[in-house]
Formats: structure tokens, C-alpha cells, sequence
């Protein structure tokens, strides 16, 4: 298996996997990943199996603390030079769930985001995925402003120690 950062040729394949992953009222459409490609290509990573397109992690970079509602929609809210790396979706298609492709890839980004000087990485998730975020070093804060598809999410945040690299 190989992690890359995405293209616009992966949008179709992007876009079916999300549909997989999640419920329409909260997965994100091929406008809003065609928007994220065409601005931080860099801050999508996938996960690929001969070819396939089978876990993907994304999201933009900003100098904002918290995860709101509206970056999901608004690329343009990207900050190459910001403090935190938002992760909007970990999606890890079915049949490859339990093997350790999310992790992998959840690895990668937190390495990144270290080696680039980021304050740290912020997600929402479901009550039911504190756990798995947390070996990660999450930390959970708390039910989060977010309204996004009529779910209860909390925010979760790693935050790195000064001078770590």
C-alpha cells in the first residue's frame, strides 16, 4: 500500500469513497473536494491498495482554534502558514477497516504537521470514536459548535509541546 497527496483525477474515486464512508447529510460533495483539491492538494492524503483508492484523510490549515461548520465548505479558509491542521474526514472504505489504513494514514499527517510547525491537529468525531482518536494523543474537548448533518460532535485536538520536531 502507498499514501500519496491527491489530484483532481482522484476526484470521481474521492467522491464515491465518501459516499461510502458516510451519510449523505454528512458527507462531503464532489464541489466541496473539487474546491479542496484545487486549493490544498498538499493536505489530502490517500491511502492506496494496487491502485485503489481505499482510506483518504483531509483537511485544511488555519490559524483558527477551533473546527467550524464553515471551512468544510470554504477551501478559500486555507492558511499554508497557519497553526492548526484540521482534519475534516478519515474515510476508510469497508472492506479495509481494521487493518490499520486510517491509523497509517493518521500518522503521516500528524508527522507532517509536526515537521511543518503546526501548533497541533483539531478533528470532531462521533461519541463512539473518542477512544480510537484518543491512542493518537486526542484529547477530547468537549461537545463541539458543529451542526454539520444533525450530528453531536465532539472536538478533539493534539496539541504538539514547544519545541518539538
Amino acid at each position: 500500500m502507498e499514501i500519496r497527496t491527491a489530484t483532481m483525477e482522484d476526484l470521481s474515486e474521492i467522491t464515491e469513497v465518501e459516499k461510502i464512508c458516510f451519510p449523505p447529510a454528512e458527507a462531503a460533495s464532489e464541489g466541496d473536494f473539487r474546491k479542496r483539491l484545487e486549493v490544498y492538494p498538499d493536505h489530502f492524503w490517500l491511502l492506496e491498495d494496487n491502485g485503489k483508492i481505499v482510506s483518504f484523510v483531509n483537511g485544511l490549515v488555519t490559524d483558527e482554534e477551533h473546527l467550524a461548520d464553515e471551512m468544510y465548505e470554504k477551501a478559500e479558509l486555507h492558511d499554508e502558514n497557519g497553526a492548526w491542521q484540521m482534519i475534516f474526514g478519515v474515510d476508510t472504505i469497508p472492506e479495509y477497516r481494521g487493518r490499520g489504513c486510517a491509523g497509517s494514514l493518521l500518522s503521516r499527517v500528524i508527522g507532517q504537521a509536526k515537521e511543518q510547525g503546526r501548533r497541533g491537529l483539531v478533528l470532531t468525531c462521533k461519541e463512539r470514536l473518542l477512544p480510537y482518536y484518543a491512542k493518537f494523543g486526542f484529547a477530547d474537548e468537549g461537545i463541539s459548535d458543529s451542526t454539520h448533518g444533525n450530528v453531536r460532535w465532539h472536538e478533539m485536538r493534539l496539541t504538539f509541546e514547544e519545541g518539538t520536531e
